[in-house]
């Protein structure tokens, strides 16, 4: 084996090694009294018991396909999905379990100060971060090694993305529904505080954290790291230069390096802006993985003006993050003017609050937009300016492009530590709260959680955006597929009718999906507000605190509407594009995908960016000390309005443009076959 196929190996295993240190450092602190295990304990074993119903449902159908991709398109692609599967739940797994035991902890902390409790919930988060893009990179490295054609392993996309979508809806739908019950009658209607004890479905919610923002964002950056490396895979094998092959895959190395180096900065000395510390430890793994992909691009591709183009493309997806975040963080943020604002409109009432956060969230999707086109523009014009073979540079262009892709997601070990804090936090502000500890306690938990909210929503930014640019190469990719299977050029102008209708149904999927996901939530907190409502009325003494609500009836409740939810997003991501190629083609299928990651990503950025102001808004008026008034109840229901807008249907759609895009390209087989008798 060379030094150039051994090192991503190793950049993983020592990600793995650092994850386990903090795991284990995280483990050695205290986890606070009895009470507060006895909730914790709560929270894990609900948690415990959604995913073992939902894996329940997962697995017979994950081992199903896997035999049918097996049969008919070819038994590597049968062992790609389900090591891509397998790993995508094993990743959901891991986010549950570190996240549980970080939480109690954290909360436990918040007696010695806002520093050590950020160092706790960090090194909980980053023991995630550091996990699971590792898993991701081990997994590609080697099937690759194994399987040098990636056309062979794209199954394996199918897995991640299928799986991720199953944990992402599910966790979704479960985390927003105990959400919204938990708020409407507890926060509204009974006037009790937020992870009140007497609420019954106060565990239900903090289960519903780890399942959805822990579980659901772990298999999702997993997911998007396998999808976009094989987009990036596939336009290097179409180019045919084998060196070029590797480059993505020592990209994900050095991203996981400097991922490693990133969180090795945050300390919990002189704790006062907790922003901060996190914007450090992302501009060092920035530094850090642009010096190594220049590094590696020079021992690897040699002393070229092509070396120099693709390195640069790899720059500009680093470039990327941090102007996403940027943009992000300025329409999300608690000190931000357009929170600021959604907050004020509060005082006029419900229907002026709730269109402030809509309007900003719109306005959001402007600089999105501007960022992705110029990160497009640039790294096609690097790579394609400098290919080799004149006639080949279209396809340099494209894999300048998916390197752009891959350069951010590299970043993803560092970017899934920053996020992962938010849900440990979250959790752990419900843990003083539920054991009384004080509000000085739970000041310092909604100080980190208020920036938890701006990093989910920075995150899930910046999978929508590698989701977009890797579906931009895995289109590219099709065609050249289907040419290569079909023995012919196809005619994908906007002339050809067949395009037109694809564009047409993929630009109507993120909307089915959207109004499929939030009404799921809706269905789901209806019958668990029922059930609330229920239990205050058959024991008046739950909210006088003379008796014990029944927690594990709500949890049940919404393990039970969520799994019911799960199969009429997936059914549409993967029968879409096979139905369309039967009948009318693959110009039809790219018409599909484009037309899907067009309005997907800017529908899925809007919604998150809504949902996180909204959340935000409710905090800024917390941190003023104005619970209980009509302001904060007006704010409390823009939230509830975006929680499944920014923790549901926006992070699913970026699942659903890749899981479209895998299946088209790994289906491209059977249309020929079908369409042939």
């Amino acid at each position: 084996m060379e030094i150039s196929e051994l090192l991503p190996i190793v950049a993983a295993i020592a990600s793995f090694a650092v994850a386990a240190g903090f795991a284990a450092w995280v483990s050695k602190q205290k986890p606070g009294t009895k009470e507060m295990l006895e909730i914790s304990n709560a929270v894990k074993e609900g948690a415990s018991a959604f995913l073992k119903r939902e894996m329940k449902v997962i697995i017979p159908v994950a081992i199903g396909l896997a035999v049918i991709i097996g049969f008919f398109i070819g038994f590597s692609n049968g062992i790609a999905f389900a090591v891509g599967a397998a790993l995508s739940a094993v990743a959901g797994l891991i986010s549950l379990k570190i996240t549980v035991k970080a939480a109690v902890r954290a909360a436990n902390s918040t007696n010695s100060g806002l520093g050590k409790t950020f160092v706790l919930a960090f090194r909980g988060g980053a023991t995630v971060g550091l996990t699971i893009p590792a898993m991701a990179l081990v997994a590609m490295a080697s099937l690759y090694l194994v399987y040098p054609d990636p056309i062979t392993i794209a199954g394996v996309g199918i897995g991640a993305s299928l799986i991720a979508l199953f944990i992402r809806v599910g966790g979704g739908i479960f985390t927003k529904a105990a959400d919204m019950a938990a708020d409407l009658v507890g926060k509204v209607e009974a006037n009790i505080p937020e992870d009140d004890p007497r609420n019954p479905a106060t565990i239900a919610d903090n289960v519903g954290d780890n399942v959805g923002d822990a579980a659901g964002m772990g298999s999702d950056v997993y997911e998007s790291y396998i999808v976009t490396m094989l987009a990036s895979l596939l336009i290097a094998a179409l180019i045919g230069f084998p060196d070029i092959v590797l480059y993505p895959i020592l990209v994900g190395a050095s991203g996981i390096i400097a991922s490693i180096i990133g969180a090795a900065t945050i300390t919990s000395r002189n704790v006062t802006d907790v922003m901060k510390p996190l914007n450090v430890s992302f501009y060092v793994s920035a530094a850090v993985a642009i010096t190594l992909n220049f590094v590696f691009a020079y021992l690897f591709l040699g002393n070229s003006d092509l070396t120099y183009a693709l390195f640069g493309t790899t720059v500009v997806g680093v470039i990327l993050v941090p102007v996403i975040q940027k943009i992000t963080d300025s329409f999300t943020n608690s000190k931000s003017k357009p929170v600021k604002e959604i907050a004020e409109s509060a005082k006029w009432g419900y229907a002026s609050l709730t269109l402030m956060g809509i309007i900003h969230g719109m306005r959001s999707t402007g600089p999105f937009m501007i960022a992705l086109v110029v990160a497009i523009i640039v790294s096609f014009s690097l790579a394609s300016s400098f290919a080799p073979d004149p006639s080949q540079a279209l396809l340099y262009g494209i894999f300048g492009t998916s390197l752009t892709a891959m350069s951010m997601l590299s970043l993803a070990g560092i970017v899934l530590s920053i996020d992962a804090f938010g849900p440990i936090a979250d959790n752990a502000g419900g843990i003083v709260e539920m054991t009384g500890m004080g509000e000085e306690n739970r000041k310092i938990t909604d100080q980190i959680d208020a920036v938890g909210n701006t990093t989910k929503a920075i995150t899930k930014g910046f999978a929508i955006a590698s989701a977009g640019l890797a579906a931009l190469a895995m289109i590219q990719a099709f065609q050249y597929e289907a040419a290569e299977f079909f023995h012919t050029a196809f005619d994908y102008s906007l002339t050809n009718p067949a395009v037109i209708v694809g564009l047409l149904v993929g630009g109507l999927i993120p909307f089915i999906i959207t109004g499929q996901l939030i009404s799921g939530v809706s269905r789901a907190a209806f019958t668990l507000i029922d059930e609330i409502r229920g239990q205050f009325k058959r024991d008046p003494g739950i909210l006088t605190g003379k008796s014990k609500p029944d927690y594990a009836k709500c949890v049940d409740i919404a393990t039970v509407a969520s799994i019911k939810e799960l199969w009429k997003t997936a059914s549409i991501a993967v029968a879409a594009p096979i139905v369309l190629g039967i009948l009318l083609g693959p110009p039809a299928v790219a018409g599909l995908l484009m037309g899907a990651v067009v309005t997907g990503i800017f529908l899925a950025y809007h919604m998150v960016n809504t949902g996180g102001a909204w959340d935000n808004a409710k905090k800024l008026i917390e941190m003023k000390g104005e619970r209980g008034t009509e302001e904060h109840k007006v704010a409390i229901v823009g939230d509830i309005i975006g929680d499944p807008y920014k923790d549901t249907a926006g992070p699913a759609l970026n699942t659903v443009i890749k899981l479209l895009s895998t299946v088209s390209i790994v289906f491209v087989s059977v249309f020929v076959a079908i369409i042939a008798l």
